[in-house]
């Protein structure tokens, strides 16, 4: 087992040499310790863990009930090829699932390691189960960096960047998003969604026929593109254009998923039926795991052999996610979410309202606790309309808050190619943590304000 640690120093040195440059991190320490939502660095700094691992471990650092499992399972078996044999865990959950699942044809799963792994496994599914190749994404998506995963993400061009084609037959158009659009932020929903169904049927009008198309990938909330909630009236007319031309509607709950926009999963918001579902980060709170669900009749087109993965499936992680379940489902880990939301909400609104700050924000948006903050931008006009004339707006907004948050022990994320804060911390997260997170973050803020 590793040795204890005494000296970190030599570590973080070896890490900046060794470790590839192009992961990069908020700061150059050692994370040795969660609880909760507190995190601890090698010098014992204690920070308010508002990213969850970007939104992962939704339940706290070290659960006691995640925990227990895993311990008990490591203790068992910790591999089960998932093409050689089943695992306990992988069936129990599977039976765990089921019930939990947005939509009762949502019967049958495949469980992999990342949310990029499970989108890999969607997009053959779709196009085996169709005989289609086209697949249509949003402009803003965030759906991985692997190589068809990054082909739909449209968030940043980072992720694609020197790296040559990407996967053809991707199509993408604008989320209803007033940025997307080129719209002003006070622009209503109503006209959000009449533009981007413009734009969407223009797609099938010029770009691809819609027999050609296998499906749609959405997320229900926008990630990297800002925490954008899709209206209902737009998911509707996918859904409804989906049965129409016999197109998939794949929802990527990947972040949205387990408790973070307020209900096990956004889906049932909407009351969308999904036809394929991809979910990962909450699931196992913490440990490697991802999951593909879809009906019976669509997962049975793919020939044996055609799926699978060395580490698919992995029992301790499978036992990780059973406990998750089980918490969800005995616990009132949902109200929680509810109170904090509103809490955090108010906090954010407050902040927008005030004369010390109304100038720096150009929204706040969100659902459940996955919330953004976007400030305005001197470079971007769409967010500067309205203010007086002469208001001296600054720039990067949200790094110089971001790192005052940090000085201060609150996490935070930035997230978009606008300047846009992400708050995702732990659902279980108390009314005084939560407190304490909105009151560092409004000082930061007035701070940045006060210097301009």
């Amino acid at each position: 087992m590793p040795a204890p640690v005494t000296d970190y120093a030599p570590l973080i040195e070896l890490g900046k040499t060794h470790v590839a440059a192009g992961l990069g991190r908020l700061r150059e320490h050692v994370l040795v310790r969660g609880e909760g939502s507190k995190v601890w660095n090698e010098k014992g700094e204690e920070y308010l863990d508002a990213t969850s691992g970007i939104g992962v471990t939704s339940l706290g650092h070290c659960h006691p009930a995640v925990t227990s499992a895993v311990v008990a399972q490591a203790s068992q078996i910790t591999h089960v090829q998932c093409s050689i044999a089943f695992s306990a865990p992988y069936l129990q959950l599977v039976r765990a699932l089921l019930p939990l699942m947005p939509d009762a044809s949502l019967d049958t799963f495949f469980f992999w390691n990342s949310g990029s792994e499970a989108i890999e496994m969607a997009l053959k599914l779709v196009k085996r189960a169709t005989g289609r190749n086209n697949v249509v994404a949003m402009i803003g998506s965030y759906h991985g960096r692997t190589h068809g995963a990054s082909g739909l993400t449209r968030s940043k061009p980072i992720y694609t960047q020197h790296t040559g084609p990407t996967m053809n037959g991707v199509y993408a158009v604008p989320f209803p998003y007033w940025h997307s659009l080129g719209l002003p932020p006070d622009t209503s929903e109503d006209e959000l969604v009449k533009q981007a169904i413009y734009q969407f049927d223009l797609l099938f009008k010029t770009q691809t026929a819609p027999s050609d198309v296998a499906a749609l990938f959405i997320e229900p909330v926008i990630g990297e593109g800002g925490y954008v909630p899709a209206p209902a009236a737009y998911l509707r007319h996918l859904r409804a254009f989906c049965d129409k031309h016999g197109i998939l509607l794949v929802l990527d709950e990947v972040q949205t998923g387990f408790g973070r926009t307020g209900t096990l999963f956004a889906a049932e918001q909407y009351g969308i039926r999904p036809d394929v579902m991809v979910f990962a980060k909450g699931l196992a709170n913490g440990f490697p795991l991802s999951g593909v669900v879809s009906r019976k009749e669509l997962m049975d087109k793919q020939e044996v052999g055609s799926i699978g993965g060395t580490y698919a499936g992995n029992p301790v992680s499978c036992a990780a996610a059973v406990a998750v379940a089980e918490v969800f489902t005995t616990t009132p880990v949902l109200e929680n979410v509810a109170a904090r939301s509103a809490q955090l909400f108010a906090g954010l609104r407050a902040l927008q309202a005030s004369p010390k700050t109304a100038h720096l924000i150009a929204d706040v948006r969100g659902r459940g606790l996955m919330v953004a903050i976007e400030f305005r931008s001197p470079a971007d006009p769409l967010t500067t309309a309205g203010l007086p004339e002469g208001t001296a707006v600054p720039d990067k907004i949200g790094k110089r808050v971001q790192e005052k948050c940090l000085d201060r022990g609150v996490m935070l994320l930035t997230t978009s190619c606008f300047d846009t804060i992400r708050f995702i911390p732990p659902l279980v997260i108390t009314e005084d943590e939560m407190k304490h997170a909105v009151d560092v973050f409004t000082q930061a803020v007035e701070d940045v304000a006060r210097e301009g």
